[in-house]
């Protein structure tokens, strides 16, 4: 893989302040949850987001599953409504491997029950939409 090169575009201090685009190697984190996990009474997954961008990471996404089970071994579904509270949650951000593994810590306190995983990818496309929005 190439090495990770980060661009910062017109306007942006690319210190998390601003848009970042990124561009070959770099380091994928899932992080898998239960839906119904709570941080102070939000979701787990919203607080993950909120603190990715407050530390400047390039992006974070949350998918929603429709199955899974966890430790547990317990199935979770949503074709089954006394099982389908509490559906597996992907969050996924993807940045330097610098950035990634200095965010780490933050997950410490609020993945109680769940599995994180980091995973070596490589961007090959990452453009900003008009108003900031990267895709």
């Amino acid at each position: 893989m190439r090495d990770v090169t980060t661009m910062a575009t017109e306007g942006s201090d690319n210190d998390g302040g601003g848009e970042r685009l990124l561009s070959g190697a770099a380091l994928r984190m899932t992080v898998l949850l239960g839906e119904s996990d709570r941080w102070h009474h939000k979701p787990v997954y919203t607080e993950i987001v909120h603190r990715a961008q407050r530390a400047g990471l390039a992006g974070a996404s949350v998918f929603h599953g429709i199955e899974g089970f966890g430790s547990s071994s317990l199935i979770h579904t949503s074709r089954l409504l006394s099982l389908s509270e509490d559906l597996p949650v992907a969050v996924v951000v993807v940045d330097t491997e610098e950035r990634i593994r200095g965010f780490l810590p933050e997950l410490d306190e609020l993945v109680g029950a769940g599995l994180v995983v980091l995973d070596a990818c490589e961007v090959v496309r990452h453009t900003a939409q008009a108003g900031g929005a990267a895709t």
